[in-house]
């Protein structure tokens, strides 16, 4: 038995009055196929390029280590030069991801391979995010502390993007005071019979392509998985639901500076008890 997903409605293009309509409004995700075909980026980005244009950056990898004590929030597990990176990204299957790398402060001229696209909603203009992959490679299923509305574009190769709404938390084994579920749920293939809540959660999934656009709506799970190596640019929009912000809020201001304390105080007791209460909640 497998996850209860549906495919991401996909569209070739689409006009802005149409994308607030059916997607925004609805808050409803969606693939955009063909949207971005006139930016140099859509001819120019793959692997190659960037070890072209930043390859004496060093830049911070993540694994998929579960998350320890006295790891501080979002600290990197290695550093490496991109150059090597890339090489190492096109030899052979690595679980070093880059995450949230800031094109605009690293790599400024990639500024000018894109346009921030008019979808209705105003985008963070200082905030255009880098992530990257080796095959196979994945991020944990979370959502985003800001709970923003998100358009992802891929570049080079292929990932598989799982996503579920807030609605579906009392059937992720949702881990308390952070933005992930349990570590040791494998989504590309869930153990139902460990997890069996799984079974009772719907949601939605794609493979996105070279050039393609996801729409993530506010607050929404999402589960990325490499199955090439490639990378992607996400630009974000605030939340606009009062519900959202508000939660938005209390993540950045509350939520993080609790944990961060009680990982001070508690150490690994307290990363076990969390995890312990996710299956509780849950």
């Amino acid at each position: 038995m497998k996850l209860n997903l549906q495919d991401i409605p996909r569209v070739k293009t689409i006009t802005k009055e149409d994308f607030i309509k059916n997607y925004f409004k609805p808050q409803k995700p969606v693939v955009i196929e063909h949207y971005i075909e006139d930016w140099p980026a859509y001819k120019k980005w793959n692997l190659d390029y960037i070890k072209e244009v930043a390859g004496n950056k060093t830049v911070p990898l993540y694994d998929d280590r579960p998350i320890n004590h006295k790891n501080k929030f979002n600290e990197a597990h290695a550093k490496m030069k991109m150059s090597d990176y890339v090489d190492l990204l096109k030899r052979e299957p690595t679980k070093y991801r880059i995450f949230l790398w800031n094109i605009l402060k690293e790599v400024p001229q990639l500024q000018k391979d894109f346009k921030f696209p008019d979808f209705g909603l105003q985008l963070f203009k200082k905030l255009p995010m880098l992530f990257f992959g080796g095959r196979d490679s994945y991020t944990f299923m979370h959502y985003d502390i800001d709970l923003a509305n998100i358009f992802h574009f891929h570049f080079e190769g292929k990932k598989q993007c799982i996503l579920f709404d807030q609605k579906q938390n009392k059937y992720l084994y949702k881990v308390p005071y952070s933005l992930i579920t349990r570590e040791d749920i494998d989504f590309h293939n869930p153990d139902l019979e460990k997890w069996p809540n799984l079974k009772h959660a719907k949601g939605w999934v794609c493979n996105l392509n070279h050039g393609e656009i996801l729409y993530i709506p506010e607050g929404y799970w999402h589960y990325m998985r490499y199955l090439t190596p490639g990378f992607s640019m996400s630009l974000r929009g605030i939340a606009q639901n009062p519900k959202n912000l508000s939660k938005a809020i209390y993540n950045l201001f509350i939520m993080r500076n609790i944990d961060n304390t009680m990982r001070y105080l508690k150490g690994q007791k307290w990363i076990d008890w969390k995890n312990k209460k996710a299956i509780r909640n849950t």
